[in-house]
């Protein structure tokens, strides 16, 4: 995916580009907050050691990490991470409070991304996994064309977080 914009209605600028090492706090500072306090996720940083190396971690095979920018702030972020067989899994799919809804467009534009990007390198199928708590998350996911799947039906290479309990499937072909 290249480096897009988007004017939302408060003619702010919303820019989503592929991860580099200067957005590494600004995607701590939008995930941690949201897992932590939103939810009630009892998680930290050390326990998201992917977070510590994002580029060695997802920027690789048919992976790759975006960030949503309004100006220089890091306000949402989206992954591929490649599980093998034409297949990836979405993950760390997150918007800050700030940037969400229609008229900001930041998680439409980041999962549009994340599925052409997939269309392009060929990959077959897109998994992911959320929890029960995200209610908006699994309308979402549901309204841009995921179904939703039985633990039992994942690959075996998907990464099953311990929060998991709802699955997600989308047909890339």
């Amino acid at each position: 995916m290249n480096s897009s914009e988007f004017l939302d209605t408060d003619k702010t600028m919303i820019e989503i580009q592929p991860f580099s090492s200067e957005h590494s706090a600004g995607v701590v500072d939008v995930i941690l907050p949201i897992q932590q306090q939103e939810f009630g996720i009892p998680i930290t940083l050390e326990g998201q050691p992917d977070l510590n190396d994002i580029s060695g971690f997802y920027q690789k095979g048919n992976g790759n990490f975006w960030v949503a920018l309004d100006g220089e702030k890091v306000v949402g972020t989206v992954s591929l991470l490649d599980i093998g067989n034409g297949q990836v899994a979405l993950r760390k799919m997150f918007v800050a409070a700030s940037h969400r809804g229609k008229e900001h467009g930041a998680a439409k534009r980041l999962l549009d991304g994340a599925i052409g990007w997939a269309r392009e390198k060929g990959v077959t199928q897109i998994y992911l996994g959320t929890t029960a708590k995200f209610l908006a998350a699994h309308r979402f996911y549901e309204k841009n064309g995921f179904a939703l799947v039985e633990k039992t039906a994942l690959p075996p290479a998907f990464p099953v977080m311990a929060v998991d309990t709802r699955f997600y499937v989308l047909d890339c072909g």
